[in-house]
């Protein structure tokens, strides 16, 4: 288990960097940028880590897939962005592949 609490962690990292990305107004504002480089930082550590006992392949198409559907829905909340059919089309595709990759492909099976 502690492979994949890692990975919820590094996922949660990056969409808070990404998020305070956004608020740094072009790294001009110290405390968001502040957080945008300890949450990069803080997300590949904990990538690192789950690279330890899982395959690269899952861990990355896990990590950006749920990234982006985090961080568009991070930007309908907090920043008041659109989201239209077609990016919740798109992030469902990302998901899918994600899930179907997950679930069916013997080549990111996790090694026992």
């Amino acid at each position: 288990m502690r492979p994949y609490l890692t990975l919820v962690l590094a996922i949660a990292a990056e969409v808070t960097g990404t998020t305070a990305l956004k608020a740094s107004d072009g790294f001009s504002a110290l405390g968001p940028t502040a957080v945008v480089v300890v949450g990069y930082v803080g997300s590949f550590y904990l990538l690192g880590l789950t690279l330890e006992e899982l395959p690269v392949g899952l861990v990355y198409a896990t990590w950006a897939g749920v990234g982006i559907v985090a961080t568009a829905l991070v930007g309908v909340v907090l920043f008041e962005e659109n989201l239209d059919a077609a990016g919740v089309a798109g992030m469902a595709l990302v998901v899918a592949g994600v899930a179907v990759l997950s679930a069916f492909s013997d080549a990111y099976a996790p090694a026992h």
